[in-house]
């Protein structure tokens, strides 16, 4: 059996890139595509050397640090691709791979981290912190919006079977596509996270300092509690802001290697987590180091934290983008934190392994592939079954 596997764009390892790194996993011997692949040595070995057959998007001005300025192009490159010669494609998307032309012996089953976010629901949000709401560059922004849209409900309907990350992206996806998804969350490395029981008189933010993290809210909310001391982790955009907005307790240390990300995600009292993800690795993570998570409860986190009205609780939830909605939830942490147990947080951690996600891939591909009789053993030509045969009747014809 032929296999392909399809992934958006290689530039950085990142959450997408892990569960293209466990789907090479489970498939090694699969072809992998992508719109581009400039991925370095180091995160290439994470895919086990794999290199990517790309379009011709690759070789464009700055596509390496502008591929984003491409996108109106990469649905025409995705197309591009000629996967006719393939049994079984894979797609890992979250723009674009989804919309690879496929044949009809050829089964397609798409993992969707997201509909793409920026031409759906998060339009105006994008528009907004892109600074094109208004004038000639939003009302081309819009447009150019609306055709992606229309490609990728168009390009859906060509997918034969649809896997989502979450339960949240569940629902995104039968809004967009109007198409049923059957739910495998992603792989987390809980076996990179140790637990540890005995923690530190301190709170942790660790993130991506871009404007839905929401990093300088944290921030700013922390430094209204100054007998509560944050640490926080992370580069990005909205450094600057969030470091004019920090008073003495809170100490921003920008980016910082994975084993002192570790070690802080293992001593910290609590992690602080402000986004609303698909899905959100972080707060797993720091499950998996018995670190109790305070979550904005909407999106993925609520299926990954036990809230307090569970038996086990994991963590707690506040409902509103706000310092004052954060502050309350640091408050009910401090006063239930007795309920919240590591060993309950690492067993929490433990559903979104990496070997749960590849043992629950690989029996959902290859039950899909037994319903579509790809890969199995061509069954054995029908025998004809043949009339009785009947005594020849020979005429004789006498001369008169």
């Amino acid at each position: 059996m032929k296999i392909a596997i399809v992934h958006d764009w290689l530039v950085t390892y990142a959450g997408a890139e892990r569960v293209l790194s466990a789907l090479l996993k489970i498939w090694p011997q699969a072809d992998l595509f992508s719109v581009i692949d400039f991925l370095s040595d180091a995160d290439r070995a994470k895919l086990g050397g794999k290199r990517a057959q790309t379009t011709f998007i690759q070789r464009l001005p700055k596509a390496r640090t502008r591929y984003q300025k491409y996108l109106p192009l990469m649905p025409l490159a995705i197309e591009q691709m000629d996967l006719s010669a393939y049994d079984l494609v894979i797609s890992s998307s979250h723009a674009v791979a989804k919309g690879v032309l496929t044949g009809p012996n050829t089964l397609h089953i798409s993992y969707v981290h997201s509909p793409i976010r920026y031409a759906w629901d998060l339009q105006h949000q994008y528009l907004n912190e892109s600074g094109m709401r208004f004038g000639l560059k939003g009302k081309l922004a819009r447009m150019i919006l609306h055709y992606i849209r229309m490609w990728d409900q168009r390009t859906a309907a060509a997918v034969d079977q649809f896997v989502a990350n979450s339960h949240f992206i569940a629902r995104r996806i039968e809004k967009a596509y109007r198409r049923p998804s059957t739910v495998i969350y992603p792989p987390v490395d809980t076996k990179g996270f140790n637990l540890q029981i005995e923690k530190q008189d301190y709170y942790l933010t660790a993130s991506r300092m871009v404007p839905y993290k929401k990093m300088p809210m944290i921030v700013e909310a922390f430094t209204a509690m100054p007998d509560k001391k944050l640490i926080v982790i992370g580069e990005g955009p909205e450094f600057d802001k969030a470091k004019a907005l920090a008073g003495p307790n809170v100490t921003l240390l920008g980016y910082q290697s994975f084993e002192v990300l570790r070690s802080h995600m293992q001593n910290a009292r609590a992690f602080v987590f402000a986004a609303e993800e698909d899905f959100g690795i972080s707060p797993v993570e720091a499950q998996a180091c018995g670190t109790p998570v305070i979550a904005f409860g909407r999106g993925g986190t609520l299926e990954t934290v036990r809230g307090l009205d569970d038996s086990a609780p994991t963590g707690v939830f506040y409902h509103e983008q706000s310092i004052g909605a954060l502050m309350a939830a640091v408050q009910l942490f401090e006063a239930e934190h007795h309920r919240i147990s590591p060993q309950a947080c690492r067993e929490n951690a433990e559903q979104f392994s990496e070997k749960n996600f590849e043992r629950q891939m690989r029996l959902f591909v290859e039950a899909r592939c037994a319903e579509a009789n790809i890969g199995q053993p061509a069954p054995p030509a029908p025998r004809l079954a043949l009339a009785p045969t009947k005594p020849a009747i020979v005429a004789s014809v006498t001369s008169v």
